[in-house]
């Protein structure tokens, strides 16, 4: 519907692009792939949201600013297991913050990143299984593909630890459709850190991920800040002007 189009200029994968209709009508599409340059920012965020729920940091200030004081007991993060699932550019650098905190950092991932977690310096994981009954903290770091859709399931979940914390910064359909809230009712995990949404932009505010107290929810805001879209501009820019 675009007779005019001729280049789509993006940045990172494109699963989003229909490439082949695109091909079709002589449309270039470039895109920087920064293979050595991971998102810090999504990285950061991940950490952070880590952090705001085992200590509870976004309920303690809510409940100070009610006039209440010390609502609960939060957990420490040394000594405890992170898991990294899906070993790709931002899970191995989110493994590197847990071990500057002083966590145990386990991976579990296809062959060829599990290659590259023990050449890190990681354990990985003797099965998938194993993975989610040991992990304090799970991180999930994958692309949402046919072969992803759906990976963690109900069963996985009910594995977890009663205290444990699962953290998605990637893609919600990761998850199997509705496993993650029952799972969270259910007890395991104990907690949850989301940023991503099966459906986006999240405006019901009855949405049950927004009504559990044990979840801690931001819109999606990985990648953004001022820092990260400076890069993501100049690179999309720069491949107009080569254009």
């Amino acid at each position: 519907k675009l007779p005019k189009l001729r280049l789509i200029s993006q940045r990172s994968v494109y699963p989003h692009i229909d490439i082949d209709a695109c091909t079709r009508l002589g449309v270039i599409v470039s895109s920087n792939m920064h293979v050595d340059t991971p998102s810090y920012a999504a990285a950061e965020l991940t950490w952070g949201l880590i952090l705001a729920a085992v200590r509870q940091i976004p309920q303690q200030a809510s409940a100070m600013k009610a006039g209440n004081w010390q609502i609960g007991v939060g957990h420490t993060l040394r000594g405890k297991t992170l898991g990294i699932y899906g070993y790709g550019r931002i899970g191995a650098v989110v493994a590197g913050y847990g071990k500057a905190f002083g966590m145990n950092v386990l991976v579990w991932a296809r062959p060829r990143s599990l290659e590259r977690a023990r050449a890190d310096g990681y354990a990985v994981a003797p099965s998938k299984e194993a993975f989610f009954e040991a992990c304090d903290v799970l991180s999930l770091h994958m692309r949402l593909l046919d072969a992803t859709r759906g990976i963690v399931t109900a069963g996985d979940l009910a594995r977890m630890k009663p205290t444990a914390l699962l953290v998605n910064t990637s893609r919600a359909p990761l998850i199997e459709h509705g496993a993650l809230v029952s799972a969270l009712r259910a007890g395991r995990p104990g907690m949850a850190a989301v940023d991503v949404y099966e459906k986006e932009p999240l405006r019901d505010v009855n949405d049950p991920l927004l009504r559990l107290d044990n979840v801690v929810c931001t819109p999606h805001i990985g990648y953004v800040t001022r820092d990260e879209y400076e890069i993501q501009f100049t690179d999309i820019f720069d491949q107009i002007l080569a254009y």
